[in-house]
């Protein structure tokens, strides 16, 4: 008969690897925030944290599945942070533009780990690379549907929003990387202030004929 996991100290088996697996990719984002992702191995994770790899393995088949969850856990509180700001900002649409892309701004420039995880590392790494390429086009797809609801559907043809938000949302992810290593002298303020006004100045451009 297979043995059943018990609760220990209260805690069930099922919170423990919980637990364990968002330490690992705690560990892990503080590695490759340091490292790269060359530079992230197994080993120097579980030493981070304090785990065997055992551990690791539990919840993890390998390096790259770390690295994809230390990516998406990464975009996804982005995601969250900048959807809250949208919603919570005045209904104009430069307020709206200011607020999202002001969260997005600081919650990397507060955690350089994260920027590095989700907009330098993924350059070099196929696994990140991938990751990158599906939370540009799902951030996109958000810009798509803030615009068009705003201005309304009628107003703004899907081809166009998309259009314009593929080429917005990745304007903006390389403007922040220059602005992160130094390379834009300009503050925080006026990096998002441009960026907003980019956004609504362009919410509108349409190539239907």
């Amino acid at each position: 008969m297979a043995s059943t996991a018990r609760p220990y100290g209260g805690v069930s088996a099922e919170d423990r690897r919980a637990g364990r697996r968002a330490r690992l990719i705690e560990a892990g984002l503080e590695v490759l925030g340091e490292r790269g992702w060359s530079g992230t191995t197994v080993r120097g994770v579980c030493a981070e944290v304090g785990l065997s790899e055992r551990y690791f393995y539990e919840s993890f088949g390998d390096r790259d599945r770390l690295l994809a969850a230390i990516f998406d856990s990464v975009a996804a509180d982005a995601a969250k942070a900048v959807l809250a700001a949208i919603t919570a900002a005045p209904h104009e649409a430069a307020d709206k533009a200011r607020a999202g892309i002001d969260a997005f701004v600081r919650m990397l420039a507060e955690d350089p780990r994260r920027a590095r995880a989700m907009l330098v590392e993924s350059l070099g790494n196929e696994t990140l690379r991938s990751r990158r390429e599906q939370a540009f086009r799902s951030f996109a797809s958000l810009v798509s549907e803030q615009g068009r609801s705003f201005y309304g559907a009628d107003e703004v043809a899907e081809v166009d929003s998309e259009l314009t938000a593929v080429a917005l949302v990745g304007g903006l992810a390389e403007l922040v990387i220059l602005w992160l290593d130094g390379s834009l002298a300009v503050s925080r303020e006026r990096l998002v202030d441009h960026c907003a006004q980019l956004f609504v100045a362009s919410a509108q451009v349409s190539s239907r004929r």
